[in-house]
């Protein structure tokens, strides 16, 4: 399985009214493949939205968007508000659960890592050792490495249902002495965080 995150910064005042373009061309769209996660941003960098899509191959990619683009409706009429957008192509590691319709937010924070070259395959490891003490206090929705896009890139999401409720769930990992899976000095590069909310029609939320 393959996964695309397409993440589209859009001009402010314009969320409600793009989010509603979409609602209304998701059933053309999903004749093709099946949304997995609509979210927009709440804190970090505001005014975007972040869709998330996953595919048994690149092949099946491009055949759904070739015949997603044929009909009538898709994409949804929002150029007029998009000032940038994004797409990645990312693999999920082995423990990443299956992105299927879940009530566990509606909070969710996506951090995304940059590491050195060649560092992805070490973190998976160092992960799988503590990730099922980690998600026993909270969800994971999703850890991916990227494939094509911004390389070297570790995703990781996680579902609170508020930020009192984030603020708890990290302190008692912390305090397991488990968590977080700490990587050697300089592997990773970069960090971001973002605090997002979903999208009335998305699965996950």
């Amino acid at each position: 399985m393959i996964i695309e995150m397409r993440t589209y910064t859009l001009q402010p005042g314009s969320l409600a009214e793009v989010e509603k373009r979409f609602a209304e061309a998701m059933p053309i769209r999903e004749k093709h493949s099946k949304l997995a996660a609509f979210w927009h941003t709440e804190i970090g960098p505001l005014n975007q939205i972040i869709h998330v899509w996953t595919y048994d191959s690149f092949e099946h990619r491009t055949a759904v968007r070739a015949a997603a683009m044929k009909d009538s409706g898709w994409p949804p009429p929002t150029r007029e508000f998009t000032i940038a957008q994004q797409s990645e192509i990312l693999l999920p590691a082995p423990f990443s659960p299956a992105l299927e319709p879940r009530q566990i937010g509606p909070l969710f924070e996506i951090r995304q890592y940059t590491l050195i070259p060649g560092a992805i395959p070490g973190l998976i490891e160092r992960w799988s050792d503590k990730i099922e003490g980690r998600m026993k206090i909270s969800p994971l929705v999703g850890g991916w490495y990227s494939e094509f896009g911004a390389l070297n890139k570790w995703v990781h999401i996680w579902a609170y249902k508020d930020a009192n409720e984030r603020f708890t769930a990290r302190a008692a990992a912390t305090a397991t002495g488990q968590w977080p899976a700490r990587n050697p000095p300089g592997v990773v590069v970069k960090q971001e965080n973002a605090l997002l909310m979903p999208a009335a029609f998305s699965p996950i939320r």
